[in-house]
């Protein structure tokens, strides 16, 4: 029937159109943990379209054997959308087991998502090829029930998150397949939790984006011109007032990076969710930051009391607020800078004692008139020791250690 599957659908209105009037199976655990676990060990989807050979990959690890899913008939096909047994335009597209039948008109509707590229100007190209067995094979790391959820987007246009699927799950399925995923498009699912928790990290990325350059770039600049190549700054509330002593300033625990000073009440409460300060250390990372911490420490504000000691000393105890801060480094030698070479110099010391002599001829050392020191009226300058005299102390020097030497 036109807009549905031969078979009918259930009650959240999937579609559950099998061949041969199969019956639909499950999960044996019921909440998807099978589905999770098979998707954490390929969390990086890749595309595979089986040219005329097998889909397995080759490899004995356990990263690379045939995944079997239990609850996955390997016979099992299912007819998307309105579609006809007898039409040679249809497609058979293999997902984890299961066969998906679908027209590829299905797909001209969203030219600008994956399938409607492959299976539209790319098909037409012979650029997408089936296999032996005339399916087109993807091998990209998702559940056929994800695949199924994406499917229901070319049919209905909105996605069906399957109960017990995680959302991080089919958020990284649209993300791939090139799916919208947003409040239209995710009307029906029941992990509300999992659904806001993607929302949120999209806002985020965006919030903190608007941050970085509305707040943070300008203060990185400043430290950047005065040639420094790692910057700290803490973010206090508008409401914050910093009043030190200057005699008795707050003892920092690191000295060599001074932090900056930034008001924004806003982006306090933006960084005292964790969720927010991954998001932002992504978002730095992706432009190629290093050294990133985001925390949250007490920062002193102001004076709270002063103690008098004994001896006339003072002790001040300020205020300390729990502020959030963001350090970052952009230090390309980074390695280098802190490497010290000790080279080794060639020693100018004489060894052989009976060169000293020629030495001593060859380059006298007489002090510059500067640093002569004067001498009364009534005393002669006293006359330097000639070379034999200073070889003669130096053989009785010798003769002495060893004397010494065997007497011990």
């Amino acid at each position: 029937p036109a807009g549905g599957c031969i078979g009918g659908a259930d009650s959240a209105g999937r579609p559950s159109a099998l061949k041969n009037g199969g019956a639909r199976r499950r999960d044996s655990s019921g909440d998807g943990s099978e589905s999770r676990r098979r998707f954490s060990q390929s969390r990086s989807p890749t595309l595979g379209l089986q040219d005329g050979g097998s889909s397995s990959p080759s490899g004995d690890s356990p990263d690379h054997r045939p995944r079997q899913r239990h609850s996955e008939d390997p016979n099992r096909v299912e007819y998307i959308g309105a579609v006809r047994k007898d039409s040679p335009r249809n497609l058979t597209i293999a997902v984890d087991g299961a066969r998906f039948v679908v027209d590829p008109n299905l797909f001209s509707r969203y030219p600008d998502t994956m399938l409607g590229r492959m299976f539209t100007s790319s098909l037409d190209l012979s650029i997408t090829r089936p296999n032996d067995q005339g399916e087109y094979e993807l091998r990209d790391g998702f559940s056929a029930e994800v695949f199924r959820a994406v499917l229901s987007f070319y049919t209905d246009g909105c996605l069906r998150c399957p109960r017990g699927t995680d959302v991080s799950e089919l958020r990284a399925a649209c993300d791939y397949f090139m799916v919208p995923f947003t409040l239209d498009t995710m009307r029906k699912c029941e992990d509300l939790q999992g659904l806001l928790h993607e929302f949120s990290n999209d806002g985020a990325r965006a919030q903190f984006e608007h941050f970085l350059e509305e707040v943070i770039l300008p203060q990185l600049v400043t430290c950047a011109q005065r040639g420094e190549r790692e910057c700290q700054i803490v973010i206090l509330a508008d409401e914050d007032v910093v009043d030190w002593d200057e005699d008795h300033p707050p003892a920092m625990p690191d000295t060599e990076v001074l932090p900056l000073i930034v008001n924004s009440s806003s982006m306090c409460r933006f960084f005292k969710y964790v969720e927010n300060r991954d998001v932002s250390k992504q978002v730095l990372k992706e432009r190629r930051m290093k050294k990133i911490r985001i925390g949250i420490e007490g920062y002193p504000t102001h004076k709270e009391k002063v103690k008098r000691r004994a001896g006339g000393r003072s002790d001040v105890i300020y205020s300390y607020a729990q502020r959030p801060f963001l350090r970052v480094s952009w230090e390309k030698e980074e390695n280098r800078s802190r490497h010290v070479d000790f080279q080794c110099v060639k020693s100018k010391s004489i060894s052989d004692l009976t060169s000293l002599e020629a030495v001593a001829v060859e380059r006298p050392v007489d002090l510059p008139p500067s640093l002569t020191p004067p001498l009364p009226d009534n005393q002669a300058a006293p006359q330097p020791p000639g070379a034999a005299e200073v070889l003669e102390e130096a053989l009785e020097r010798l003769q002495a250690d060893q004397q010494q030497q065997q007497q011990q």
